[in-house]
């Protein structure tokens, strides 16, 4: 074999699973948009996009990617796992108040983010995270994609 196609073949299979496994994952143009067709949906019928959210119906789960909500209380209004637990009280790994920046920054109308340290599904080891979020009425909501 000649050493350009050794080298051509060593990073097609370095490449093929890093692409395979960056499919895993949503991305940050998924998340944003996925956060701004919730937001289009809790102004139509609040409670049956809540019921979506929570259901992952509707194109609201799409493997990593789902839109969280709290409401006026800071609990959960809308989470695969933690509703009726507080999102205000949500803290990184590191301690730091992410529920509690994220009220206090959420805006209607408009769409902020926010960079934290936070672990996969099924791993312990916190990574990048970033958080789309805003508010809708009542409802501070958000969908974070991993770096």
């Amino acid at each position: 074999m000649t050493k350009k196609f050794c080298i051509i073949m060593l990073l097609a299979v370095m490449v093929v699973p890093c692409s395979a496994w960056a499919a895993d994952y949503g991305t940050s143009a998924e998340a944003k948009a996925m956060l701004e067709k919730a937001v289009v949906e809790l102004q139509k019928d609040k409670v049956k996009a809540l019921e979506m959210f929570n259901k992952g119906e509707g194109g609201f789960k799409d493997r990593d990617l789902y839109p969280y909500c709290g409401g006026p209380d800071g609990n959960f209004t809308a989470h695969p796992t933690l509703v009726g637990k507080s999102l205000k009280d949500l803290k990184d790994k590191s301690g730091r108040p992410i529920g509690e920046e994220i009220y206090a920054k959420a805006k209607v109308g408009m769409i902020s983010e926010m960079s934290y340290m936070w672990p996969r599904p099924k791993e312990t080891e916190p990574v990048p995270k970033v958080a789309f979020f805003t508010r809708v009425g009542n409802q501070v909501c958000a969908v974070g994609y991993y770096k």
